[in-house]
């Protein structure tokens, strides 16, 4: 990857996509390759602003633009910034692309029925307040990349998927 000057990879997808866990083997992939890489998850972030029990649609839409704009300061400040989180807001997405140089989308596509079946977090049993499920959400409509995250796609493969990606981005 040549030497970029901040950036922000933005990994969506709904609830047990694996967002987190890409991210973390993007961000990892990033800082062995000597990039000044951060890491910042959407649940680390929900806590940190004390908005643990904010999951209206209204307060998620708040958050995910807080997120974005989180993600413009620490990339103006030259990171690389590797940003994990639901976000599944067609206005948000849109803010991102035009505020942030160097935005790079990555919107992990995994089937209903598989982030049921997996539900890592016991969300999709409960039911209440789940994009997807109850809520509403809008797909990317024009991701930089698409991941299908379930079956032939190991995460190693996934985390070359996005590396490449991001030697032909401009920044």
């Amino acid at each position: 990857m040549p030497n970029r000057v901040g950036a922000v990879i933005w990994i969506t997808g709904l609830s047990g996509a694996g967002k987190s866990t890409l991210g973390h083997l993007v961000w990892n992939a990033l800082k062995e390759a000597g990039q000044p890489a951060l890491y910042l998850d959407g649940d680390v972030l929900r806590e940190m602003l004390g908005a643990v029990d904010a999951h209206g649609p209204d307060q998620r839409l708040a958050l995910a633009h807080t997120y974005g704009r989180m993600c413009k300061v620490l990339a103006e400040q030259g990171a690389v910034v590797v940003c994990s989180t639901i976000s599944m807001f067609h206005a948000v997405r849109r803010w991102n692309r035009d505020h942030i140089p160097g935005y790079v989308e990555i919107y992990l596509k995994v089937p209903l029925d598989e982030l049921v079946r997996r539900d890592p977090k016991g969300l999709y049993a409960k039911g209440v307040n789940m994009q997807g499920l109850d809520l509403p959400f809008e797909e990317p409509e024009a991701p930089d990349l698409v991941i299908d995250n379930f079956g032939a796609t190991a995460p190693d493969q996934a985390v070359n998927l996005i590396l490449d990606h991001l030697k032909g981005h401009p920044s």
